[in-house]
């Protein structure tokens, strides 16, 4: 078996894997969100940062919903690492946005935060501030254990089919899943270019 028959091989394992439940659980916190007038702020670093900022405008343009990533703001977020470091970095941007219990956090992140292993710390502290204020939380992510999956009141996980591809398969499933969400019929509120020209 070549590599690109296995890296498929596999993508489609875990397309069959991914539970629709969770996925409708999602759904419902997004649309609640939406219809109480809330924001949706979606957090991620690194690859998820790239995916955070795409889903940004999927949520604004075709679920009608109000959604802001914080990395999209390089200067605040480069200047708060500096300042005050980066283990608050998404806290403090959230609570400089006014973050509330109208509005919901949405985490894409490979293991979701472990302040034990000090793997993304920042997305720790920003979901313990969501928690405080009473936002709902919302993830998409590959590992079960992870401070995400703990704490968020629906999350997707991106089952493991190969450990030595965790990363690639998490982040790529981070669009599928928040591309099912958007086109999902509870929350798809306009309709998306080339399918309003067939």
């Amino acid at each position: 078996m070549t590599y690109s028959e296995q890296h498929l091989k596999e993508t489609a394992e875990i397309a069959g894997r991914i539970d629709p439940a969770a996925c409708e659980r999602c759904v419902a916190e997004l649309r609640a969100v939406r219809d109480r007038g809330g924001r949706l702020f979606i957090l991620g670093v690194g690859g998820s940062a790239a995916n955070a900022s795409h889903a940004v405008n999927d949520f604004r343009k075709i679920a009608g919903i109000e959604a802001y990533a914080p990395t999209d703001n390089v200067s605040e977020l480069t200047a708060r690492t500096n300042d005050e470091g980066w283990a608050t970095v998404f806290a403090e941007w959230l609570r400089g946005s006014r973050l509330n219990g109208k509005d919901a956090v949405l985490v894409f992140s490979v293991g979701g935060g472990d302040l034990r292993k000090n793997i993304s710390p920042n997305l720790v502290s920003a979901l313990d501030l969501a928690r405080q204020v009473g936002a709902r939380i919302v993830g998409i992510v590959g590992k079960d254990g992870g401070h995400t999956a703990k704490v968020a009141d629906a999350c997707v996980i991106v089952p493991t089919v190969n450990p030595g591809n965790v990363t690639p398969h998490s982040e790529a499933f981070q669009a599928v899943v928040w591309h099912l969400f958007v086109s999902h019929p509870d929350l798809k509120a306009n309709q998306t270019k080339w399918e309003s020209t067939r």
